[in-house]
């Protein structure tokens, strides 16, 4: 991650240290997901990635054209952030759960 978006969640992130395995070819790409299985800052990450419309690399556990969709399916959405951290209960377990994120 680079100082445009260090934030006080990266510090707990798993991939802290491995920036570069987060952005592979195709074919490494499931690879660059597994670093984020289990990571405490999961959702996080996905918020970041999802408000900033970052366009390369795995965060959050989802590529680039995962997404994508997930953008295209809920254009409503004007807060991922909020959504997927901030906000409790409700709309946020199934969004969780669309996302592939588990707490």
């Amino acid at each position: 991650m680079t100082a445009l978006y260090q934030e006080d969640w990266t510090l707990n992130a798993k991939c802290r240290g491995l920036e570069d395995a987060l952005f592979p070819e195709a074919s490494e790409q499931k690879r660059a997901r597994g670093v984020c299985a289990g990571c405490p800052v999961r959702s996080e990450c996905l918020a970041e990635a999802l408000d900033n419309r970052i366009e390369w690399g795995v965060w959050g556990g989802m590529t680039e054209r995962e997404r994508r969709q997930l953008l295209r399916r809920h254009t409503d959405v004007r807060s991922w952030r909020t959504l997927l951290v901030d906000q409790r209960g409700g709309q946020e377990s199934g969004m969780k759960r669309e996302s592939g994120i588990k707490r």
